[in-house]
Parts: structure tokens; sequence; C-alpha cells
């Protein structure tokens, strides 16, 4: 599949989050891309499709969901290391200096990734979203140290109104130790 904006609600309630899935996926021509719950008892759901269809169904689920909404975007053009990440497909090479984007919402941590994905030559290892996190959400990428450090810059900046950044970490030389340990 190929994406070319995605939009996303994160709800507060998971049998709402179902129905503002069904709902988004039935007001404009999107294909459901994730509708999953989520830690602390959260229902994310992410659209694809062309930008005017994304912004009609993620409105639609703004308006169903209401009070429920914990977070929201749409992002025209996602870089293309952002979904594989998602769902545990990125390919993984030579890692050199990592950098880590942790926040309150999965919504504004997709938002980091693309920020930061699109800011540097760098790759993004992982983008986990809120399962067993207790709601909080984090991106992993690799590249060399100046190029992390930008990136990791982007992203926090890119997550702007969104949920709050909880950590920003660039580390330079990783241990071989924790490497084995982050694929």
């Amino acid at each position: 599949m190929k994406l070319r904006t995605i939009g996303c609600v994160e709800l507060n309630s998971i049998g709402m989050g179902m129905q503002t899935a069904d709902e988004m996926v039935k007001a404009a021509n999107v294909e459901l891309v994730l509708a999953k719950t989520t830690c602390p008892g959260r229902y994310l759901i992410i659209i694809t499709g062309d930008t005017g269809a994304v912004t009609s169904s993620v409105n639609t689920g703004l308006a169903l969901g209401a009070d429920l909404v914990v977070d929201s975007f749409i992002i025209p053009n996602v870089h293309e290391d952002v979904i594989p990440a998602m769902n545990g497909t990125a390919i993984h090479g030579r890692i050199n200096a990592l950098g880590v984007i942790e926040t309150y919402t999965a919504a504004s941590c997709v938002l980091a990734a693309d920020g930061a994905a699109k800011a540097g030559d760098i790759r993004l290892l992982d983008l986990r979203l809120s399962a067993g996190l207790g709601g909080k959400a984090f991106v992993v990428m690799t590249g060399e140290v100046s190029a992390v450090q930008s990136s990791v810059d982007a992203g926090v900046a890119n997550v702007s109104d969104g949920g709050p950044v909880v950590s920003k970490i660039v580390i330079p030389s990783p241990s071989e130790d924790l490497k084995k340990h982050l694929l």
C-alpha cells in the first residue's frame, strides 16, 4: 500500500473508538491503517487516502469523539519510514548514534517520527504506540550523531500542540549490549 496522507484520532474510550473508526471509514474514501486498543484504555485510529478525504474523515472522528478525543493529526505526504517503524517492519542495518523521543500520546509520537525522518539522514528503527506503556509512546532512530540530534530536535518541534514530550535523548555511541536489546 502506497501511503499518501495519513490521519489519526486517538480516543479515551474503546467503544467510542470502534464506533468512530467505523464512521470515519464511512465518511470518506479512506482506508484503515490501524484501529486498535492501546494503554491506558484508549483507542487509536490511523487512516490513509487523499488529503481531502483524510481531512473529512478526521473531522468526522473529531466531531463524533468530542470530549473523548485525546489527540489527533493529519500528515500530508507521510515519510515512507513511519509506517514500517510503527508496524515493526523497519529494515535494520548498522546502528550508529541513537535518538529517542518519548511522548504522552501515540498521535504526538507519530508526528515526532514524521518530523524527525523528514529532517535528516536518519533511519527510524522503532515506533511504539502506547501498548504496555501506560499511554506513552516512543520513536527510536539511528544515524550519524549530528543528523540524529537535528532530527530529534525537528521531531520534538513537529509535535507542537500535541501531547507533551516526556523526553528527548541522543546517545552518541550506544554500547553493543544496548544494541542487542533494541531489535
